[in-house]
């Protein structure tokens, strides 16, 4: 019995003996299935064909990332905060180095996930530091591998201590949400985002979009509500979901600008 990885979003699926015919995620309209179809991959086959990567982000914030890149190509952010590092978003590898990497910065008390894009193994990386997975209930549905460890939050905001503050948006998924850290950018706050707001590549804007590759816009009401969500807190800098897409200062103005141009688009 095997837990299977898709090749094409990466997420890791419950135990099988054989690779599943579908992967639910890739066949929801928000993503796709792959120009060779589907295909499944194992971790130990991931393990021989990939190498996690370790980058300084700032201080108290370390990005991972897996080259070559696999599936979508994210990589997660490991904030350390004095209450115990929590693991924001996940990637499909995981290793006795990436542990050991992990271990040396003080480890994993808790992991959130922006949305299903990015479950990826998330078990795997719970079970090697004993963590508990939040999530947003909204998005139980896409959840492939039930596990106790996973805890479903509701509601509009959920406090992991120090700081650091789950904020549920919607949008992308019911319950995408982002990641709120007070004492990022030398304490003039940052914002994880994932792709809840996909940081564009002049690394001034953001946008927001139902589905990414497909093209299919968020209407305004959705807007308004992402903006409602993020209207009580402060952010200099935004951490989108890929190495370098990056906002370094006038965060929050960024998104503002960024809201008002996309309602400003699709109002014609």
């Amino acid at each position: 019995m095997t837990h299977y990885i898709c090749k094409t979003c990466g997420v890791q699926y419950y135990e099988t003996d054989d690779p599943p015919a579908h992967c639910l995620i890739c066949e929801d309209e928000r993503q796709y299935i792959g120009f060779d179809g589907q295909q499944w991959v194992t971790l130990k086959k991931l393990q021989e064909a990939h190498q996690n990567l370790f980058k300084h982000q700032e201080p108290g914030l370390t990005g991972i990332g897996t080259a070559p890149s696999f599936a979508i190509g994210q990589r997660a952010l490991l904030v350390q905060n004095s209450q115990g590092n929590v693991l924001w978003d996940c990637i499909s590898l995981i290793d006795d180095t990436s542990i050991a990497q992990v271990n040396s910065l003080g480890g994993i008390a808790a992991i959130a996930i922006s949305h299903p894009h990015f479950y990826d193994s998330m078990l795997e990386w719970s079970l090697a530091f004993d963590a508990p997975i939040y999530l947003h209930g909204d998005d139980r549905p896409w959840v492939m591998r039930p596990d106790p460890h996973i805890q479903y939050w509701q509601g509009e905001t959920l406090p992991l201590g120090d700081g650091l503050t789950l904020v549920h948006c919607g949008g992308h998924f019911k319950g995408s949400t982002v990641l709120h850290w007070a004492a990022g950018a030398d304490g003039a706050g940052a914002l994880l985002t994932g792709d809840t707001l996909q940081v564009v590549p002049d690394r001034r804007h953001v946008s927001f979009m139902y589905s990414y590759p497909n093209l299919i816009p968020l209407p305004a009401s959705i807007i308004q509500q992402i903006l409602a969500a993020l209207e009580p807190y402060n952010f200099e800098r935004i951490y989108g979901g890929w190495w370098d897409r990056v906002i370094h200062q006038d965060g929050k103005t960024s998104v503002l600008k960024s809201a008002e141009r996309y309602l400003a688009a699709i109002a014609g």
